[in-house]
């Protein structure tokens, strides 16, 4: 090893502990937008969410992930260029992962999703810029990305769109959810296999020992697998589900009959004595928005309080029939009786009960997303069909993303050991390791802010809408790798969710946040190119 190459020792070990940083960063942003879905849908808990990536992004990174990758992402500049300067590589590979960890972290806490590997590709071109002042950049690609932002988002919405459309026509709206959707799901179940089973197969064919073999074989084979599974499916799954799904809801309705409201509100029954007029106005006002609850109040008995208390039946009468929309009618019972007076006499005791509407409606967009909601059999099914998906899904990013994702480190490792600039290389297993580590633990330990982001604030997901978000996402990214259109996962997750949301109710999309979304999309180049120049112009001066 040359001298000069031995005393950049330091900006190894400190790229190595920026690689980490830049791992947890994908892990609580990258990752944990994968997993939103199936967190928001309620099909998995964060803790499940967790354990599922643990093991199937270490799978896929060590399987697929170590196959001959790009250590300049998407051959966004000229490695070329580096030639006789391989020290000024290494700083830029440094200065890129510096760029793209501090930018994941301001998006993470911030509860952004953005794209690892736009952060990545416009960390490069920052620091290109300074070290080439643009002449090594290949500004085709760098277009391509950028029609990405639209493109992506666009495409997979579309694809999700058509597949919810037809679980809701064909199964949701139908007179039995669950017969229809036990028919469907061997079906469905074989697309989802089949979709995933090609994308993994393909990618990583030189691990499995199908290098030689074209597209289209493996594409029969992937068909192939999947009708057998759908097979299986039909004979053992359907039946098993359907007397689990049958028992399960047999059992929530005798548990329903025995079931009160306490356990929910821990205020029905409960007698509120208030010797105010004014209070019981307030009390009913507050009380009144707590659903199907039954209220018992004590008061004064003087004749203000008739009064008191028919303006508060007619109004609480005429705010809840202008905004209910449901038609649904509960009891609220007011029952007023003698108090003791200052004598100790009892004044004549006197009762009567009125009916008013209970529910209140609450703000347009929360009531829209509770009425969002599918079908409980229908919501059986398609669980298991969403967790099978969110567990491809893990697998294909542990391959491809991960791997792609610590570039630059494998970078700085390749050019401190060889002395050259390489590139394309196989990835060492231990690099790959040590990046799902600190993926894992970023996702578990600072995962739920973008989780929730996904999965709750931008719009409500049902399991149906989950599956068609996740599967048409899949489906867009495997079919724009085919067409050479450099896509981002995220986008296409966050497109979809939108566009499925919207399909469902314009109501239940937060556009406020979706537009705070798309602006983080569009600064995310700039501000990791800006951050990696800078660093790349102190270190070029200290080197």
């Amino acid at each position: 090893m040359e001298p000069e190459q031995s005393d950049l020792l330091w900006l190894l070990i400190l790229g190595f502990i920026i690689a980490f940083v830049l791992a947890f960063g994908i892990g609580a942003n990258d990752v944990a937008n994968s997993f939103g879905t199936s967190v928001g849908s309620k099909v998995l808990t964060l803790f499940q969410a967790c354990i599922i990536a643990s093991i199937f992004e270490l799978a896929g990174a060590v399987l697929i992930g170590s196959k001959v990758s790009d250590t300049v992402r998407k051959g966004i500049i000229d490695i070329n260029y580096f030639n006789g300067t391989e020290e000024l590589a290494m700083a830029g590979a440094f200065s890129a992962l510096t760029g793209t960890s501090i930018w994941l972290i301001i998006a993470t806490f911030f509860n952004l999703p953005v794209s690892g590997t736009h952060s990545i590709v416009g960390a490069t071109i920052g620091y290109a810029l300074v070290a080439f002042s643009g002449k090594g950049i290949t500004w085709t690609t760098f277009g391509k990305i950028a029609a990405s932002w639209i493109i992506s988002p666009l495409l997979s919405g579309l694809v999700s769109c058509l597949i919810f459309f037809g679980i809701d026509r064909l199964i949701l709206k139908k007179e039995s959810p669950l017969r229809n959707g036990l028919i469907a799901l061997p079906f469905l179940f074989a697309g989802t296999m089949f979709i995933n089973l090609f994308s993994i197969l393909d990618n990583g064919k030189e691990v499995f020992g199908m290098a030689e073999l074209e597209w289209y074989i493996i594409l029969g084979m992937s068909l192939g697998i999947s009708i057998f599974l759908a097979g299986l499916c039909f004979f053992f799954i359907n039946p098993f589900l359907k007397r689990k799904i049958l028992h399960d809801n047999e059992h929530i309705e005798n548990s329903a009959k025995f079931e009160s409201l306490d356990d929910d509100c821990k205020v029905q029954g409960t007698k509120y004595e208030k010797k105010n007029d004014e209070d019981m106005k307030g009390l009913l006002h507050n009380e009144c928005e707590k659903e199907n609850l039954q209220i018992t109040v004590i008061n004064s008995d003087d004749g203000a309080m008739d009064n008191k208390a028919a303006e508060v039946d007619q109004e609480l009468n005429n705010s809840v029939k202008s905004n209910d929309t449901n038609g649904h009618v509960d009891k609220v019972d007011l029952l007023e009786s003698g108090t003791k007076t200052k004598s100790g006499s009892f004044a004549s005791a006197r009762a009567r009960s009125v009916s008013v509407l209970s529910e209140i409606m609450k703000p347009a967009d929360d009531s829209a997303r509770s009425k969002v909601q599918d079908d409980p059999h229908s919501a059986q099914l398609f669980k298991y069909l969403q967790i099978l998906t969110a567990a491809f899904g893990a697998f294909a990013h542990g391959g491809n993303d991960v791997s792609n994702a610590i570039g630059p480190v494998i970078s700085l490792w390749v050019i401190y050991q060889t002395g050259a600039v390489v590139g394309k290389t196989a990835t060492p297993i231990w690099i790959l390791l040590y990046g799902g580590v600190g993926i894992i633990v970023g996702l578990c330990v600072w995962g739920r802010r973008v989780i929730k982001t996904i999965g709750e604030n931008l719009s409500p997901i049902t399991p149906t809408s989950g599956f068609a978000i996740e599967i048409g996402a899949a489906l867009t990214v495997l079919i724009a790798s085919y067409l050479g259109i450099p896509i981002s996962t995220t986008h296409c997750k966050v497109g979809s969710v939108v566009l499925v949301g919207r399909l469902r109710s314009k109501e239940v999309v937060d556009w406020s946040l979706f537009g705070n979304i798309v602006l983080s999309w569009v600064v995310t180049m700039p501000i990791t190119g800006g951050i990696s120049a800078a660093v790349f112009a102190i270190l070029r001066e200290v080197i």
